[in-house]
């Protein structure tokens, strides 16, 4: 009895993978991978909604953030090291000893003027834009409800008065001139004090 099972076993395998079997295994391994496929471009959708969902109001994506710096660190904040496309809304630029750097925050930057050095072309990124404008010509929402950067009072710069209007009128703040925020900033140092 036993050897007529095996028998019947044997003779099953051999039946199944005759070479009339193969092309459908071929189509059903072509329809598992079309299938994974299409579960992993929806995974991908689902973390870029996810990260877009939970993404810092203050960050853009690399292609839409002018980075000033050259070198292996051109992306980082040259005071405190941070990434400035995470930061780029509150970003600022300025010529010391001839060479463009690039800060995360005011913050930053007034901890670098702190030093007592001196700086050329400041500019600061239009939150609208996203472009580098004069800091002397952008309008200032300071302390609005969207979170600071290296500060618990928020700073962000408009190249017009209207848009800084908007911004203040959706998320509070006071609007101000560059060096109203910059005595803001100043109160986050004890050597300002």
């Amino acid at each position: 009895m036993y050897k007529a099972f095996a028998y019947a076993v044997v003779l099953l395998l051999l039946v199944g993978c005759t070479a009339q079997k193969i092309p459908q295994v071929e189509k059903e391994t072509k329809l598992i991978k079309t299938q994974k496929e299409e579960v992993a471009k929806i995974k991908q959708k689902e973390v870029k909604k996810s990260e877009q969902k939970y993404r810092m109001f203050q960050t853009v994506d690399a292609k839409d953030a002018t980075l000033v710096q050259d070198g292996k660190n051109k992306q980082y904040c040259v005071i405190c090291g941070m990434d400035l496309v995470k930061f780029y809304k509150t970003s600022y630029s300025a010529t010391y000893n001839d060479k463009e750097h690039q800060y995360c925050s005011i913050h930053c930057l007034s901890d670098h003027l702190g030093e007592g050095i001196e700086i050329k072309n400041p500019k600061v990124v239009d939150v609208t834009t996203l472009k580098l404008i004069p800091v002397l010509e952008a309008y200032y929402v300071v302390g609005s409800k969207k979170k600071g950067t290296m500060s618990k009072v928020s700073k962000y710069a408009f190249s017009t008065l209207k848009a800084a209007e908007i911004f203040q009128s959706k998320y509070g703040g006071e609007v101000m001139d560059f060096y109203g925020a910059l005595e803001k900033a100043k109160e986050d140092f004890k050597h300002y004090r």
